[in-house]
């Protein structure tokens, strides 16, 4: 089964909005076995959105259309698809009761075009909204449509529609992602060349994300059982060739995985920020059950807030500067001793685009690591981007310089 993504919004095409379903949606796909020929993207067009929908189905056999839902007169993907397969359309009475019966009363008229759906069609429940997903099928043709906003269209299509599509697929495929920090996606592909040519099933994607690279495995068999024994012996020879610096699988993030260690040396760490501006915090809080072990983040980014909340000596910034080792040490050093914990984390850095010298460029950031009993540490990095993606770098880097001093007897002073 072939599948086109077809995205609706003329927001969407204005650039006003990022299309993360699409990304959502492909990714989900890959890892059902399904493949995904093309995407595209139509305004709130009904002649538009009809022509888009004949097209795709030219070569695809099924489209996913995402958005256009909902109760407005731009909402039109409903109308568009039943006028392609020649159907009309109908209140579906259950949704238009669980519409009124959440809302309770507390609703505008139009809002009951959400339960308006082709002739036909079956549905997929809502549990975050009101407009109801769908699906239609005629002649060998499947059109599934999705809502736009992600909160309603991730659970949709995790608990929903992926069951709908593993009744249309002959086999089981199964995927497991290997997540990789330190090392570029170039070097990982060399690294792995001879697998990457000789595969058959399973294959092998590498990507790039932001700072890492992560590679899929996916295996088709006739169980789920049979698939991962596939992947096992791959699985475990790229563990040969490249740990230390798989730090993850699947689902697991970065942040979970520091917090998975400090809890396990029974740790506890503060973060002090300069560079970074909290984006390490933050990676930390979104993982439940932080608490345990983050005593406090704090963003230093003057001069005047590292010399009062973190105690680094004026002379220290003098003397080196606030981008330097120096200051580094002194802000991790600070972090731990004004929160009593064992173990802590500094960010000092030029994000830029101003600020750079020749001696200190854009892009130049160090990073302290305070590990109690031990020496304190500074990585050292250099990122060629523009200022966001530096600092997203920057933490990205600095949570896994922990990592990996967590995991190793010793760490080195650059990687």
């Amino acid at each position: 089964m072939t599948v086109e993504i077809l995205s609706v919004g003329t927001e969407l095409l204005l650039g006003n909005i990022v299309n993360t379903n699409a990304a959502f949606i492909a990714e989900a796909l890959a890892k059902l076995g399904i493949t995904t020929y093309h995407q595209s993207t139509v305004g709130d067009n009904h002649e538009r959105l009809v022509a888009a929908i004949a097209h795709a189905f030219e070569t695809a056999d099924m489209i996913i259309a995402i958005g256009g839902l909902g109760p407005t007169l731009d909402d039109i993907t409903k109308a568009a698809t039943a006028e392609y397969f020649g159907v009309g359309l109908t209140t579906h009475e259950e949704t238009l009761r669980l519409i009124e019966a959440r809302s309770a009363g507390r609703f505008s008229e139009n809002i009951e075009r959400n339960a308006i759906v082709p002739e036909g069609c079956s549905i997929l429940p809502n549990d975050h909204g009101q407009a109801p997903g769908v699906i239609m099928e005629k002649n060998g043709k499947i059109a599934m449509l999705l809502p736009g906003p992600p909160h309603e269209l991730e659970p949709m299509f995790t608990h929903y529609a992926v069951p709908f599509l593993r009744e249309k697929t002959s086999s089981v495929f199964y995927s497991r992602t290997l997540k990789i920090m330190g090392i570029g996606e170039a070097k990982v592909e060399v690294m792995l060349q001879d697998l990457i040519e000789a595969q058959t099933n399973p294959t092998i994607a590498p990507y790039a994300k932001v700072g890492e690279v992560h590679i899929r495995l996916t295996a088709s068999a006739e169980s789920e059982g049979v698939a991962q024994n596939l992947i096992e012996p791959i699985a475990k020879e790229i563990y040969h060739r490249l740990s230390p610096n798989i730090y993850g699988e699947d689902e697991k993030s970065l942040a979970e995985t520091v917090l998975d260690l400090l809890k396990a040396n029974n740790h506890t760490i503060a973060i002090a920020e300069s560079c970074t501006g909290g984006l390490i915090v933050s990676d930390l809080i979104a993982v439940s059950g932080c608490s345990e072990v983050l005593r406090e983040g704090l963003i230093a980014y003057s001069n005047e807030a590292k010399t009062a909340r973190l105690k680094v000596p004026e002379l220290i910034i003098k003397t080196y500067g606030a981008v330097s080792p120096q200051t580094a040490i002194a802000m991790a050093e600070g972090a731990a001793r004004t929160s009593n914990a064992s173990v802590a984390i500094s960010t000092t850095g030029i994000a830029g685009p101003d600020g750079g010298t020749s001696e200190k460029p854009v892009g130049l950031v160090y990073i302290g690591l305070y590990i109690e009993g031990r020496e304190t540490q500074v990585l050292t990095y250099n990122f060629a981007s523009s200022r966001n993606i530096i600092r997203t770098r920057a933490a990205k880097f600095a949570m896994d310089g922990l990592r990996r001093a967590l995991q190793e007897k010793n760490i080195s002073i650059k990687i």
